[in-house]
C-alpha cells in the first residue's frame, strides 16, 4: 500500500530521468552538415520570392541574393518543405548522373494536384517507364520523318502568313501559339483556328499561370484558377475519349498519341487524361520557350541571321537544283547544322526549365554538406558555364561569325 502510494511522488523524476536520456542520446548522433541558408515565412517559406517572374535570360533577384549571400548551394524552404537549391554545375550533374540510384523524382504535392497523380513528371520507378515508353513508341524515328517535320513546316508556315506587314506583334506569344496548336494536333487531332482548340487554349493558358505561382487554393489565386482550368482541360480530353471509345466519330484520328494510348497501352482513363495532359504541358512550354529565345537572342546577333539565311538559302538551291519538290524533308533537316547550332546556344545562354525537383532516398554528402535521405533537392536550371555572348559558332568550328 505504501508504495502505491508513492507511485504519484516518483513519477515526475522517472519521466525526467527518460527526457534527459533520450536528449543526450540524440545530442550525440551526429547532426547533418547542412548548406547555409534560412527558412523564411511559416508555412510558405520562401516560395514566394522564388516564384517571382523574372526574364529567362537572367537567374531571378531571388536566385542573385541567396548565392551572393549564401553561395550557389543553400538550404531554403519552399512549396512547404526544407529544400537545398543547388546552381553549381557539379552537384547538378552528380544529382542527375545518380537518378534512380541516391535520387529520385519528387515533385511539390502542389505541382503534383495540378498535373495529376499520373503525370509522368511526378511518377517514379516501374509505372514512369510505362509512360514514358508510350510516349517514345508514338514518337517513333519514321513517325517524326514522315508525319511530324510536315506538320512543323505546316504549321509554321500558316503562323507566318497571319502576319501583317507593318503590324507589330509579341514573338513569345506567337511561339506558345505555334507549338500549343503543334502539340494538339499530333495528341488530339485537333486543328489550329477552331473553336474547340482556342478554347483549349485559353484554358491552357489560365493551367500554366497556376503551374508556377505560390500553392495558395483560396478562391481568386492563380493556383485556385488552375485547378478550375485543369477540370476544363480534363472534360475536353474525356470528351475525345468518349467519342473514339464509342465510335461516334466516323473519320476516327487513330494517328495520334489519344488513339495511340487507347489502342496500344492497358491504361485506365484517369491515367490517360494525366498523360496527355503532361505531354501538352512538357511539350508546349519547353518548345515555346526555346523558340522565344532563340528570337531574342538573335536579334542582338547579326551574323548568326545572316550565316542561318545562307545555310537554309544553299539547302533550298540544292533541292532546286535536283528537282525535288519545295517541301522539307529528313535530308534537308539533317542538313542544318548550323541551325542546330543556333539552338544549342539558346539552350545554354536561356532557362529553359527554371526547376528541377529530386529526392534523396538515401543519406548523401556532396561538397562537405549532407542531403539527408528523404531531403529535397531543387536542382536550379542556371547557367553554371555561362558567358555573356551568343556565339553559336563555338559548336560549330566550320561556321565563323558570333555575336
Amino acid at each position: 500500500m505504501c508504495l502505491i502510494k508513492e507511485l504519484p511522488l516518483l513519477l515526475p523524476p522517472a519521466l525526467l530521468a527518460l527526457f534527459v536520456y533520450f536528449y543526450l542520446a540524440g545530442s550525440k548522433r551526429k547532426r547533418p552538415n547542412l548548406p547555409p541558408g534560412g527558412r523564411g515565412w511559416p508555412l510558405l517559406g520562401e516560395t514566394i520570392g522564388y516564384l517571382k517572374p523574372h526574364s529567362a535570360t537572367s537567374t531571378g533577384e531571388f536566385m542573385v541574393q541567396h548565392i551572393r549571400r549564401h553561395g550557389k548551394i543553400f538550404k531554403s524552404n519552399l512549396f512547404g518543405g526544407p529544400t537545398i537549391v543547388s546552381a553549381d554545375a557539379g552537384l547538378n550533374r552528380f544529382v542527375l548522373q545518380n537518378e534512380g540510384r541516391l535520387f529520385e523524382c519528387s515533385y511539390p504535392k502542389s505541382i503534383g494536384g495540378i498535373l495529376g497523380k499520373w503525370s509522368m513528371l511526378v511518377l517514379v520507378g516501374e509505372m514512369h517507364q510505362t509512360m514514358r515508353m508510350i510516349s517514345l513508341n508514338f514518337m517513333s524515328s519514321a513517325r517524326l520523318r514522315d508525319v511530324l517535320l510536315p506538320e512543323v513546316e505546316r504549321h509554321t508556315l500558316m503562323v507566318m502568313s497571319s502576319w501583317k506587314e507593318g503590324v507589330a506583334f509579341s514573338a513569345q506569344e506567337e511561339a506558345k501559339k505555334f507549338t500549343f496548336n503543334l502539340m494538339a494536333k499530333n495528341i488530339m487531332s485537333m486543328e489550329p483556328g477552331d473553336p474547340e482548340t482556342e478554347q483549349l487554349r485559353m484554358e491552357y493558358i489560365t493551367f500554366m499561370k497556376g503551374v508556377v505561382s505560390a500553392p495558395v487554393n483560396l478562391p481568386g489565386t492563380p493556383y485556385w484558377k488552375a485547378l478550375k482550368s485543369r477540370a476544363n482541360i480534363l472534360r475536353v480530353i474525356e470528351k475525345k475519349m468518349e467519342q473514339r471509345t464509342e465510335g461516334c466519330e466516323k473519320r476516327v484520328e487513330e494517328d495520334d498519341l489519344l488513339g495511340w494510348a487507347l489502342k496500344q497501352s492497358s491504361l485506365s482513363k484517369e491515367q490517360i487524361l494525366d498523360l496527355i495532359l503532361s505531354l501538352l504541358f512538357a511539350g508546349h512550354e519547353t518548345s515555346s520557350m526555346a523558340l522565344a529565345l532563340i528570337i531574342f537572342f538573335l536579334e542582338g546577333c547579326p551574323k548568326a541571321v545572316q550565316h542561318l539565311r545562307e545555310e537554309h538559302q544553299d539547302i533550298v538551291k540544292k533541292k532546286m537544283e535536283r528537282g525535288e519538290a519545295a517541301g522539307l524533308n529528313w535530308e534537308d533537316y539533317k542538313q542544318m547544322e548550323f541551325s542546330q547550332c543556333v539552338i544549342n546556344e539558346a539552350l545554354r545562354l536561356g532557362n529553359v526549365v527554371r526547376f528541377v525537383h529530386r529526392k534523396a532516398i538515401q543519406d548523401v554528402s556532396y561538397g562537405g554538406y549532407d542531403i539527408p535521405r528523404d531531403g529535397k533537392s531543387c536542382r536550379c536550371s542556371q547557367r553554371s558555364i555561362w558567358t555573356p555572348n551568343f556565339t553559336p559558332s563555338r559548336t560549330n568550328s566550320s561556321h565563323g561569325g558570333g555575336s
